[in-house]
C-alpha cells in the first residue's frame, strides 16, 4: 500500500491542535445533478444502509438516484438561502463561533475547523489540509449529540480510512457522544424556553429525532435509548410531566419497519383529538436542515393543521445560539484535557525556548534544514 507524502518536517516546531466538527453534508447546489451526487455518496455507506452492496447497487442507480434526485432539488430549493444550505452556513459559524469563545477563555493553541461527511469540504481533504499545517493533534467532535452506527460510527469509518494511508499519524481523539451532557441539555432547555417566552406554552411539546431502521436497535445500537435519555433530561430540566411531552422519530425511508412512534402520523392523531397547538423541535439535530425547515416546518405542520390542530410551533435547532456554543466549549474542554491548549506568556515563551533547543539539536545531529 501506498502512503501519502508527508510535508517536510521543520525541526523544533511547535505542536498544534485541531477541532473538527464534522456534520452530515449537503448537496453543493439545490438541483438534480448536485442532489444526485450527493445522494450517491451518501446511500453508497454501507454504515447508512445495511442491504447487500449488489442488490443495493442496483436499486440505488436504477430507482433511487434517477427518479428522486430532481423531487429532492425541490425540497432543498424550498429552504435555500443567498448564502448556500443552512446546515453549511450553521455550522460555518458554529465552527467560528466555537474556535472565538475558546480562544476568549485562553486556548490560543489550537484552531476550530468544519468538514462534511458527505459533500464539501469533505472530512478526508480537511484532515489533509490540518496535516500540511502541521497539526499534531486532533479532537474530531460530531455534531450528533447521540450516538449511532449510522452516523457517528461513519465519521469514525471515516477518519480511520483515511489515516490506514498516513505514515505520520496525528494524535488522535474522537467524542463519540454528549446526548446527557449537561452543556447540550441547558442549551435546549433555552432554545424552547425563549421560544415560550415570545410565544407561550404548547398543549404538547413533540420531539422529532431522526429514524433508524428499528433492526439496528435489535442488533445493539444504542442510537434509541440515547433519545429517550435527552428527551427525559430535557423534560426534567423543563419541569415537564409525562403527559406534556411526546418522543418521535421522523425521516422514515423505505418499508421496513423503523424506530417509533413516527412524527407524521403521531401530530396527526394529536390534531384529530383536538390537540390545539403543538410545539415540535428536534434535539437530535443541532443545525437547521432539510429535515428540520422542510420536513418539519413545512409538511409535518401541514398534516396537523389539516388535521384538525389550530397552531403549529416549530421550535429552531440549537444552531449558532449563545447558550449552545458555552456548551460546546463545555464538552471539548472535557475532551482536551492534558493537551497543551491554554497559554499564557511565560509558557509561550518556554515553547519557544523548548523549540529553539529541539532544533539545535537536531542541527548538532546533522539533521537536514
Amino acid at each position: 500500500m501506498a502512503f501519502r507524502t508527508e510535508p517536510k518536517h521543520t525541526h523544533g516546531s511547535s505542536a498544534s491542535t485541531a477541532i473538527v466538527l464534522v456534520n452530515l453534508g449537503t448537496p453543493d447546489a439545490p438541483n438534480a445533478p448536485a442532489l444526485r451526487r450527493y445522494l450517491g455518496q451518501f446511500l453508497s455507506d454501507p454504515r447508512v444502509v445495511e442491504i447487500p452492496r449488489a442488490v443495493w447497487w442496483f436499486i440505488l442507480n436504477g430507482v433511487i438516484l434517477p427518479f428522486r434526485s430532481s423531487k429532492s432539488a425541490e425540497k432543498y430549493a424550498s429552504i435555500w438561502t443567498e448564502q448556500g444550505s443552512p446546515l453549511r452556513v450553521h455550522t460555518e459559524r458554529q465552527a467560528a463561533a466555537l474556535g472565538a469563545q475558546l480562544a476568549a477563555r485562553g486556548h490560543h493553541q489550537l484552531q476550530v475547523v468544519h468538514a462534511m461527511r458527505y459533500g464539501s469540504p469533505s472530512l478526508p481533504q480537511v484532515l489533509d489540509q490540518l496535516k500540511q499545517q502541521g497539526c499534531t493533534r486532533i479532537l474530531v467532535l460530531p455534531a450528533y449529540p447521540q450516538y449511532s452506527g449510522t452516523t457517528t460510527a461513519s465519521i469514525f469509518d471515516a477518519v480511520f480510512d483515511h489515516y490506514r494511508k498516513v505514515r505520520n499519524i496525528p494524535e488522535l481523539r474522537l467524542i463519540r457522544n454528549y446526548h446527557d451532557q449537561d452543556g447540550y441539555i441547558q442549551a435546549l432547555r433555552q432554545s424552547v424556553l425563549d421560544h415560550w417566552e415570545v410565544n407561550g406554552r404548547p398543549d404538547k411539546l413533540v420531539m422529532s429525532f431522526h429514524g433508524v431502521p428499528k433492526r439496528t436497535l435489535e442488533l445493539g445500537d444504542p442510537y434509541h435509548c440515547e433519545c429517550y435519555k435527552t428527551a427525559r433530561l430535557l423534560a426534567q430540566s423543563l419541569g415537564l410531566n409525562d403527559e406534556q411531552y411526546l418522543v418521535t422519530f421522523q425521516s422514515r425511508f423505505g418499508k421496513a419497519e423503523w424506530l417509533q412512534p413516527y412524527t407524521a402520523p403521531t401530530v396527526q392523531a394529536l390534531g384529530r383529538q383536538g390537540v390545539r397547538r403543538i410545539d415540535v423541535m428536534c434535539p437530535g439535530f443541532t443545525s437547521d436542515c432539510l429535515e428540520t425547515l422542510e420536513e418539519i416546518a413545512m409538511e409535518v405542520k401541514d398534516e396537523f393543521l389539516h388535521a384538525g390542530g389550530k397552531e403549529f410551533h416549530f421550535i429552531p435547532c440549537l444552531n449558532e445560539s449563545p447558550a449552545w456554543i458555552a456548551g460546546m466549549v463545555e464538552i471539548v474542554e472535557q475532551h482536551l484535557a492534558g493537551w497543551p491548549t491554554m497559554s499564557n506568556a511565560a509558557a509561550r515563551e518556554q515553547m519557544a525556548q523548548d523549540a529553539a533547543i529541539s532544533a539545535e539539536r537536531a542541527k548538532a545531529l546533522g539533521a537536514p534544514q
